[in-house]
């Protein structure tokens, strides 16, 4: 598949707007000053977006909140690159240790540009390296590639440079990041879901992604989720997205999450 149409609208998450407006503001170098993390351990959670609101509303003095020209929620969307047999996803879905992840990362609002890899680190960390690229061809690598090569070879994943890799899943939504003063670390909130593989789409309107983002240690709202009855998930967009457009793949690793809050949902 050499191209995908980005085909599904996404919302603006006005519901969460005035809420996000009560938090202080953090600019972007601060925030990466003060909470990088491009080695971490994540926590993931699947939550109705009113849960968002009222953690929002207890957590309003203790965080602040990402803002870049005047904004604090932004577009996102990420289009993943995989093989003709889709080698990242199964290595996932497989649970195999030298995974990989390859994406472009676009930020609509300002029309900046990433190519982006991940792997896996010691005890579950995740390791990302990323470097710029051109914002009108984010559904090619391009120049990327040889950064791709580059890094999966650097994270002991050899091979790579003879993989054809293509897009093969489209992920959109908005996000808003907050900082933790107490433990120097950030937790994402992505509203407005949508997946597009070019033939098929899916959107999660009512459903929230809340990303917890720390060196160690449980954050501020790991706690205040946990005592609420919410326990992370296996969720990683790209795996999920596809497995629920495509289910011929094996996806049993996230089949309590597909069943749970997406596959009803869509």
């Amino acid at each position: 598949m050499s191209a995908l149409p980005v085909s599904i609208p996404f919302g603006d998450a006005v519901y969460l707007t005035g809420w996000l407006e009560e938090l202080a503001p953090i600019g972007l170098a601060r925030l990466n000053e003060h909470a990088a993390l491009q080695t971490r351990v994540d926590r993931k959670y699947l939550v109705d977006v009113a849960v968002v609101a009222d953690l929002l509303s207890v957590v309003t003095s203790r965080v602040k909140v990402l803002e870049i020209d005047g904004l604090c929620s932004f577009g996102y969307e990420s289009v993943y690159f995989d093989t003709p047999d889709l080698a990242a996803y199964r290595s996932a879905a497989h649970r195999r240790r030298r995974r990989f992840k390859v994406r472009t990362r676009a930020y609509l609002d300002s029309g900046l540009c990433w190519v982006e890899v991940k792997t896996k680190g010691p005890r579950k960390s995740t390791i990302k390296n990323r470097r710029p690229h051109p914002f009108g061809d984010r559904l090619v690598l391009g120049p990327g590639r040889q950064f791709v090569d580059t890094t999966l070879t650097s994270e002991s994943i050899p091979g790579t440079e003879a993989l054809t890799l293509t897009p093969s899943l489209i992920t959109r939504y908005r996000r808003s990041t907050l900082y933790l003063p107490e433990n120097s670390s950030r937790v994402t909130i992505d509203t407005d879901l949508t997946w597009s593989d070019g033939a098929r789409g899916r959107q999660l309107p009512d459903t929230a992604v809340i990303e917890t983002k720390a060196g160690s240690g449980a954050t501020l709202v790991d706690r205040l989720l946990w005592a609420q009855g919410h326990r992370p998930c296996r969720i990683s967009k790209y795996c999920v997205g596809l497995a629920s457009l495509r289910p011929d793949l094996p996806s049993a690793r996230w089949r309590r999450t597909l069943n749970r809050y997406v596959l009803d949902a869509g």
